[in-house]
């Protein structure tokens, strides 16, 4: 430790604090770093790591929060970020330009965290968060959603984790569903998981048990390490104007078709305030356009990015017969033609058209461009 000191008084560096500067950024409409004053980037860990390597004090830790226009509830997880046991080296907030109440919370924050604001010139989930990555320096990137609050353990659980295991590239966790004040009850040991005979479940808001392998996880509450996932992760051909549903599937089928480890443990969690989306995904009133999104998203992560086998085939049977959540397969359409449910036929029809159009594209998709 004499040797570490040293070296970091040598350049004019404390190893009993922690030394936050000031990192301009800005995240142009084409992925491309522009100068934005106010970020910040800890640079007593970035000295460290350069010096010793990654693992020789600790990996560095980045959060990744994407917003928009819910200024309440992200400064509720900002303050859950800081009261991390083990404290977040960077903090990259994805913000839109036109978003001038999100940016004065930021501002009024810049002392308090290690933020680096994103400025971003348009919409999409997809988007904002391959321009997060490209911003962010960590080892690991730790994302939620402005609508959660990770527990005090959130980060210090994940980083023992990804040190216990190279193999492991991304782990996820429970996210435990608030509302009104009410914990939902119910618990399960099955999730994350495709069943051998197709069923898709998630459960991931009522995990229990063990840390486990699992096939996908939950954005809310997801990280992953940098070197296993790349510095644009997530596939922009997917389908709606907001929020990519499902963009997590094809994210957690990469990287288990690479030959990373994907894990869930319960133990690591953050409180959920489902917010309302800004976008025709709005979650309170989903409609068709959005539930076709959903659809194509969903046939096209298993058919492009799952890996060849019967787990794919039973998955796409299961969907395709059944159905999965809102998505009617044959067999719920007929029920809701004898039923005269016209919503469930609605939903029915929607799910088709995606599954045709998700089959055409497969088979002839155009390169996929990570940056957007």
């Amino acid at each position: 430790m004499g040797k570490l000191r040293s070296c970091l008084a040598g350049g004019g560096y404390s190893s009993e604090t922690d030394i936050f500067i000031h990192f301009p950024l800005r995240v142009s409409s084409r992925g491309e770093p522009e100068v934005f004053e106010g970020a910040t980037v800890n640079l007593h860990r970035l000295r460290v790591r350069a010096l010793f390597g990654e693992n020789y004090f600790s990996m560095l830790m980045t959060v990744l929060v994407p917003t928009y226009k819910r200024p309440d509830y992200l400064e509720r997880c900002l303050a859950g970020i800081e009261s991390q046991t083990r404290r977040a080296d960077e903090v990259v907030i994805a913000v839109r330009e036109d978003d001038s109440e999100t940016l004065a919370l930021l501002g009024a924050w810049k002392e308090r965290l290690p933020l680096r604001p994103v400025m971003l010139g348009r919409p999409g989930q997809v988007f904002a968060m391959n321009a997060s990555c490209v911003a962010a320096n960590g080892d690991i990137i730790s994302a939620t959603d402005d609508d959660a609050v990770p527990q005090a353990e959130w980060l210090e659980r994940i980083e023992k984790l990804f040190l216990s295991d190279d193999l492991i590239g991304a782990v996820g966790g429970r996210d435990i569903l608030r509302a009104g004040g009410d914990i939902p009850t119910g618990s399960t040991q099955i999730v994350g998981r495709i069943m051998p005979y197709g069923r898709f479940i998630g459960n991931h808001h009522a995990g229990a048990g063990p840390l486990r392998e699992v096939d996908h996880l939950k954005g809310v509450n997801m990280s992953w390490r940098t070197k296993a996932a790349g510095k644009q992760p997530f596939a922009t051909d997917l389908h709606g104007k907001g929020a990519q549903v499902f963009q997590e599937l094809a994210f957690c089928f990469r990287l288990d078709r690479a030959g990373w480890k994907v894990v869930y443990d319960p133990a690591i969690l953050v409180d959920h305030y489902v917010a309302v989306r800004f976008d025709e995904d709005n979650r309170a009133q989903r409609n068709m356009i959005a539930l076709e999104n959903a659809a194509f998203n969903f046939y096209l992560s298993f058919l492009r990015d799952r890996k060849p086998g019967w787990k794919r085939f039973a998955a796409l049977a299961w969907a395709r017969l059944i159905g999965i959540r809102d998505m009617p397969g044959i067999v719920r359409e007929a029920f809701a033609i004898l039923r005269g449910d016209a919503r469930g036929k609605a939903a029915a029809a929607a799910a088709r058209s995606a599954w045709r159009e998700a089959r055409k594209y497969a088979a002839n998709p155009r390169p996929l461009n990570l940056a957007g």
